[in-house]
């Protein structure tokens, strides 16, 4: 009678659970991250940043991902996905916040990578989360509604920062110190929040080191080759995402226009993301669901550089319809692999966000230097990262394969 109502009660708080982590996707990661790029031109005016400075600002991030991919993945199995949230929310508060301080490029390049240390921890520990708290079976829904969360915070950090946001509260300055504190908000709740219970598999990992959790992980050829994959769509998404407004405006796009077809990629993303998790999980092929949302995204960002008018816009939203499904089934893909599961969930996901930190910090610029070329050539390059990750699922080992 008192497991029934225990497991009962742990079914309703999941859902509670699942809140939160969305929405820290959306307040803490996403908003802040997509704010920065339409507050650049406000910030380099203040402190005299030259474009080549906003560059090196806006790399720093991506490239912590590449060091705490493979550390705070492991720190999340060993001390729980909990205090794990709740520790870098705090540190995000603080650091985040700091940056609002910043008089000169140095200053803000330190606070922008104290802050990248702890964000980047953020999403392994979320989708591990869901895989502490949810079944297989609800997994991918469990993993699309935190990617929904994503998504809102990337569209809503791309159209209010600017606009709304900083005439609203008299500056960039005071945007980055209320994301502070809006950050240190969501650290108390994640330390208020309960662990689930009956799991045991934070004991379990308190005997498994750092080093060990990393050597099962980078051991299983599965997980490499879904982490290789996703690095290849992710390389090519974050060049589109810096490039496009840039390209629309060669072509004489009002800005306004410009931004706003940036927006559509997030808009219609947020639009599918659930869809997309609800057919894996009916399906029951995460491969399959993969291999469609990569090639969709391939093939979208291909085309924007040899599409014209309103078929650039076709191909955009082609390009992003499919983005952060993605991404949920990604997760859910890695946690379900054998020999991962939730134990060794963080560390998994971690080797991904670390791979996907390389590819966000290469392809973006690899891209632009093909510009001089020919204006369209960076899109079919970023076409190609994605197709290179697809490529990869054609090798992943089935249990089938396996027999």
């Amino acid at each position: 009678m008192t497991s029934d109502i225990t497991h009962s009660q742990s079914d309703a708080y999941k859902w509670r659970v699942l809140t939160l982590a969305a929405l820290t996707f959306t307040f803490v990661v996403a908003l802040q991250h997509m704010s920065l790029p339409v507050l650049f031109d406000e910030i380099a005016a203040d402190i005299g940043l030259s474009l080549v400075q906003v560059g090196w600002i806006w790399g720093i991030g991506s490239a912590m991902g590449i060091l705490v991919g493979v550390i705070g993945g492991p720190v999340g199995d060993r001390f729980g996905p909990r205090r794990t949230l709740a520790a870098a929310c705090l540190f995000i508060g603080v650091a985040g916040a700091a940056r609002g301080l910043a008089n000169s490029f140095t200053m803000l390049a330190v606070t922008m990578l104290a802050t990248g240390l702890a964000q980047w921890s953020i999403p392994m520990n979320v989708h591990k989360t869901c895989g502490v708290w949810f079944s297989r079976k609800q997994l991918g829904i469990a993993n699309g509604v935190v990617s929904l969360g994503m998504a809102l915070g990337f569209l809503c950090g791309a159209l209010l920062a600017a606009t709304v946001l900083s005439p609203l509260l008299g500056g960039w300055r005071n945007v980055l110190l209320v994301y502070g504190a809006v950050a240190v908000i969501f650290g108390i709740l994640w330390w208020s929040s309960q662990e689930k219970a009956g799991d045991d598999s934070q004991q379990k990992n308190r005997m498994i080191s750092l080093r060990q959790a990393i050597e099962h992980v980078m051991g299983l050829r599965n997980v490499w080759l879904l982490c290789i994959a996703t690095a290849g769509v992710a390389g090519g998404v974050n060049g589109l995402l810096g490039y496009l407004p840039l390209y629309l405006r060669g072509l004489g796009w009002a800005p306004a226009i410009a931004d706003s077809t940036l927006a559509s990629f997030h808009a219609i993303s947020l639009a599918a993301a659930i869809p997309i998790a609800l057919l894996s999980d009916r399906l029951g092929s995460r491969r399959g669901v993969l291999m469609a949302a990569a090639f969709l995204i391939g093939t979208g960002i291909g085309l924007v550089g040899f599409a014209d008018g309103v078929f650039i816009s076709v191909a955009v939203l082609l390009a992003g319809i499919t983005r952060d499904g993605f991404m949920a089934i990604t997760m859910t893909a890695i946690t379900e692999e054998n020999g991962i599961g939730p134990r060794f969930a963080g560390s998994a996901i971690g080797l991904n966000i670390s791979l996907m930190g390389i590819a966000n910090v290469l392809a973006p610029p690899a891209g632009n230097w093909m510009a001089q070329f020919g204006p369209g050539l960076p899109f079919l390059f970023w076409g190609a990262c994605v197709f290179t990750g697809f490529i990869a699922y054609f090798f992943l080992q089935t249990p089938d394969s396996a027999a």
